[in-house]
């Protein structure tokens, strides 16, 4: 910016981007009304287009446009000026004994005149120590003289005759590099970098005549790594200059920043954590439900003990594999785990879906309860239908040995139990009562392919109205170590006859019972009845049903028939009545229960 002669101004905008001027001229108006209650009229003089060598990388075009700026003679200075003579004049008559105010003393400072020595009273030595960032430069730019710290900064500037351009890159204004440019941009900021060290050096330039410069500065550093950078020291710097506390400020905020920085990554890492931790715990209880039941693995983590309890009725349900013996001893180890492993992760599949719960797996055998621990109304549906789902999973489970579908035998009883946590190393949920051992009597007495019912269960499930949804056929009497004569059935299927499951009918022992059967067929079930008593009673008046090993024909293969003697009678129990040295032989042939043998 100039002043004329005529008490205009000349303003000269410079940019690299270009057709923005007329911005200007609304900034600089509305500078004047808002700062300084001056209305002034802008209008272009001259439009011009530079090319400017910047940082000696290429030129580049910039838009230099001048303005001139008149002040308008209008009412708005007359009415501030007005305005502040009353004012001025009020403040000074409420002032008691004629004492003047802070305005009057602003006032009569603009009258303000300097003393000027007549020479000065420091030298060049201490001037240049006093002042260790200022450059002296004539027109063509070389330097007269220079402060210690530049010199520390381009030593090459302290030889005779060094040139500002040789040593120093104009970083702002970006202009070229010269005499009158400097002038025209006189009260700009202006920043100089040294060449070798790329020292970035922020000030003003101030005219000391119509021949000589004085370029006055300071180091443009932020942080201490800077510093370290350059080679340089916080003692360098002046004291009174400012950058030292700008650099310890920013240091600190720097600091802040880390810190805060690696709080957010903690609080990051943290959430992270807490999310694995939530996935490992969810992983934990889900293993723990599967060894003991929610409600008991519940109490277990909040640290109550688990008493043992008493339930009325539950129903348990038994199954094991037929002829695992002889699959075991044809195959490997592994195939029997991966056999193994493929049908009880069937049968789990089940317990969910049946509202059951797994109690044990030993060996072969599989153990299920429903009612425990909680109690179940419809238990013995729900073991029905976890019975029907295994036999029928079974049936997809191909045997190692054979290459032939699984048979399992499954047994059921309903009655009361005691349960409860055993142990404090690898707790068990264990089932205890007698209960527990007529199931398992259920099951080996059972026959393969079938699902065994006690008298117990047939009798819940009619109390509930069980009939018209399964499908029953009685086995009829038999005789049951420890248990006596029970009268059992076995569960054919649901809503269908599955002819899976559906028995010999020629066997006589195991023909419906319905209303429409003949009298005859009744004294037949009758007379198999206590046949059965009386041909499996020995010195006690008990009858075990035990099971003798099947003839192998091979590794492989098990005999599907046992050869009887022709001159043997059987009952109709399939049992021979007229001699008690016999056995039952578990393994069924063509939907017979069972095949007597003489010892």
């Amino acid at each position: 910016c100039e002043s004329n002669e005529d008490g205009t101004l000349t303003l000269h905008y410079i940019s690299p981007r270009k057709g923005l001027y007329p911005i200007v001229i609304g900034v600089v108006k509305a500078v004047g009304r808002e700062l300084f209650n001056i209305d002034c009229t802008i209008e272009v003089i001259d439009r011009l287009g530079e090319q400017t060598n910047t940082n000696n990388v290429g030129m580049a075009a910039q838009d230099h446009v001048i303005f001139r700026v008149t002040e308008n003679k209008n009412s708005l200075t007359t009415t501030t000026t007005t305005t502040t003579s009353k004012t001025t004049a009020a403040k000074e008559t409420s002032t008691p004994n004629g004492a003047t105010n802070g305005t009057s003393v602003i006032a009569e400072s603009k009258d303000f005149s300097p003393h000027f020595p007549d020479s000065l009273h420091i030298d060049p030595r201490n001037f240049c120590t006093a002042f260790p960032f200022h450059i002296i430069f004539d027109r063509e730019l070389c330097v007269l003289q220079s402060g210690t710290g530049i010199q520390r900064l381009c030593p090459e500037i302290r030889a005779a005759g060094s040139s500002l351009r040789e040593n120093f890159v104009l970083e702002h204004p970006l202009i070229n590099m010269t005499w009158d440019n400097i002038v025209m941009f006189i009260n700009a900021v202006f920043v100089f970098s040294v060449k070798q060290t790329r020292m970035p050096l922020k000030g003003q330039i101030v005219l000391l005549n119509l021949d000589a410069m004085l370029f006055i500065c300071s180091p443009r550093l932020t942080n201490l790594n800077e510093l370290m950078d350059k080679q340089f020291y916080l003692s360098d710097i002046p004291i009174y200059d400012v950058t030292r506390e700008l650099i310890l400020l920013n240091q600190q905020r720097e600091a802040e920043i880390e810190v805060s920085k690696k709080l957010d990554e903690t609080t990051a890492e943290l959430k992270r954590t807490s999310l694995a931790l939530e996935r490992e715990k969810q992983r934990t209880e889900f293993l723990l439900h599967q060894m003991l039941p929610k409600k008991v693995a519940d109490q277990l983590k909040q640290g109550k003990s688990v008493d043992a309890e008493k339930f009325d009725e539950v129903t348990i349900l038994f199954s094991d594999i037929v002829t695992f013996t002889n699959i075991a001893a044809a195959c490997q180890p592994i195939d029997i785990v991966h056999m193994l492993n493929n049908l009880y992760a069937k049968f789990d599949a089940s317990t969910t879906k049946n509202n059951v719960y797994k109690v044990e797996t030993i060996g072969d055998a599989y153990m299920v309860v429903s009612g425990v621990p909680e109690v179940v109304k419809d238990h013995a549906e729900c073991v029905c239908d976890q019975a029907l789902d295994m036999v029928t999973a079974a049936s997809e489970v191909k045997s190692p040995a054979t290459g032939r579908a699984l048979q399992i035998r499954v047994g059921m009883h309903s009655g009361p139990v005691v349960a409860g946590v055993v142990g404090l190393k690898m707790p068990r949920y264990c089932l205890f009562g007698d209960t527990v051992n007529t199931a398992s009597r259920m099951e080996s007495h059972g026959i393969p392919g079938k699902i065994h019912l006690s008298p117990d269960t047939y009798r819940a499930l009619m109390r509930k109205g069980a009939a018209c949804r399964y499908q029953f056929q009685p086995r009829g009497a038999l005789n049951v170590k420890g248990k006596g004569v029970m009268h059992t059935h076995f569960l054919v299927g649901k809503d269908e006859k599955r002819p899976d499951l559906v028995v010999d009918e020629s066997d006589a022992q195991y023909q419906r019972l319905d209303p429409e059967d003949t009298p005859s067929m009744k004294q037949t079930s009758e007379q198999s009845a206590a046949a059965s008593v009386k041909g499996g009673s020995g010195a006690n008046g008990n009858s075990d049903v035990t099971s003798v090993p099947v003839t192998q024909q091979s590794q492989l293969d098990v005999k599907e028939s046992i050869k009887t003697s022709q001159s043997q009678e059987s009952s109709p129990n399939g049992c021979c009545s007229s001699n008690d040295n016999c056995t039952v032989v578990r393994e069924p042939i063509r939907g017979r229960s069972a095949t007597c043998q003489l010892m």
